[in-house]
């Protein structure tokens, strides 16, 4: 199966998989993950959505079952996406079903950018590959049950990513590289990051790719970027007093990820003494809210990391170890179900991707959009916290584009990348 005269048959099995995904997504998320009591983070994410749902905008309500909530500081496009979904009232005992649906079509969306970004990689073999590993991958399967922000950001830096792609890749095209494309490209980068402001530094990689090629579109995705986010930004400063260039959850992260007694991996939950250092600091800042304490938290940390730097390089290595490696603390917090559901599903990809990742590696063109995300998710997972639910929605969907390459070579020969 080839690009041109097996077009028609890989387009069907591309939609196999797709109601595939939708199949064994709603099947986890109506079937088993029901009635499930929400996390802090889902509580959050909920209020926030019902607060801009009753008209209040993108803040936390003064009413007595917030109370009990965290409010650590959130990017706005995940509420906003839910706001239409959960609508203003009380706050729900666990995911309502009208969100689980809408996140089993956003992972169906996520199973198919994949599959195109492997097309455009190594060809429509790889698309099937890549599919069908995304639509039963359970990792991937999971995010439909939770009302978590990776849901919506994983199939959009993908939907992006292929964005990217038609300017980095090929940057002497100058119809792809022209500043209007990566104006509209830039634009759906800031609309990513107001997700999940991890994707500013994918956004800054492309810019700076470009900077070396086409300087023109490189300055074009910056503006479009800027387009989206400075509003936001603006707003925070007139609402906070202060400059928050998104949310305010950064500094807390980098605080947790530095910390003297951090073990390279997982977050406040699964480091209890971390968590009693927070509560220490919260006790000496009575009444601070989170964009208060951001500056003080990135005070802090780097304090820590001035104060030690050798251990500071140390801890760096524990997290790109952890980060590969699943055997950290925080997955003694999971059932032993999940832990082992996951483990073997990610043990069992890993190799392949690898075979993938050499492969392409050695290719006659590189994936250069692929490699620019992939490196900006690993250095953020180092440089603040080193988690699984960080590494699912970016590095995972990279691992399977990888593996369906492997798997596609050793069918036929890599064919012509699509461009």
């Amino acid at each position: 199966m080839t690009h041109g005269g097996g077009g028609r048959q890989w387009r069907r099995l591309m939609t196999l998989a797709l109601v595939a995904a939708l199949a064994v997504r709603v099947a986890f998320a109506f079937g088993f993950w029901k009635g499930k009591p929400l996390t802090n983070d889902e509580q959050e994410y909920l209020l926030l959505a019902q607060s801009v749902a009753s008209g209040h905008g993108v803040e936390y309500p003064d009413t007595p079952e917030s109370t009990s909530v965290a409010r650590f500081g959130r990017a706005p496009g995940y509420p906003v996406f839910l706001a239409p979904l959960v609508g203003a009232g009380p706050l729900p005992v666990s995911v309502p079903p009208s969100v689980k649906l809408a996140q089993c079509l956003l992972g169906v969306a996520g199973v198919l950018v994949i599959g195109l970004l492997a097309r455009r990689v190594a060809g429509d073999r790889a698309a099937v590959y890549a599919s069908f590993l995304a639509a039963f991958y359970p990792p991937l399967v999971w995010l439909s049950g939770y009302a978590l922000s990776e849901s919506l950001y994983s199939p959009v830096i993908f939907a992006v990513t292929l964005l990217v792609a038609r300017l980095t890749d090929r940057a002497e095209d100058s119809r792809t590289a022209s500043p209007g494309f990566a104006l509209l490209t830039g634009a759906a980068l800031g609309a990513a990051a107001l997700i999940r402001p991890s994707a500013l530094a994918f956004l800054g990689l492309a810019a700076l790719w470009l900077v070396m090629r086409h300087r023109a579109a490189a300055l074009a995705l910056a503006v479009g970027a800027a387009i989206v986010v400075v509003p936001w930004t603006a707003r925070n400063v007139e609402h906070y007093g202060r400059f928050v260039l998104i949310a305010s959850e950064g500094g807390l992260t980098f605080w947790t990820g530095n910390h003297r007694l951090s073990s390279g991996e997982g977050d406040m939950a699964a480091n209890p003494d971390i968590k009693r250092d927070y509560l220490e600091i919260r006790r000496q800042h009575p009444g601070a809210s989170q964009e208060q304490l951001e500056p003080i938290f990135y005070r802090e940390a780097f304090r820590t990391i001035e104060s030690a730097p050798v251990w500071w390089v140390t801890l760096l290595a524990k997290k790109f170890f952890y980060l590969w490696v699943p055997v950290g603390r925080s997955y003694t917090l999971h059932s032993r179900l999940y832990y082992v559901v996951t483990l073997v599903s990610y043990l069992l990809l890993l190799p392949f991707a690898v075979g993938g990742f050499v492969r392409l590696v050695r290719g006659p063109s590189q994936p250069w959009a692929l490699w620019l995300l992939s490196f900006s998710a690993v250095a953020l997972s180092i440089l603040f916290i080193c988690t699984e639910r960080y590494r699912i929605p970016v590095i995972d969907p990279v691992l399977i584009v990888c593996a369906a390459t492997w798997f596609a070579s050793r069918a036929a020969p890599l064919p012509t990348p699509v461009r």
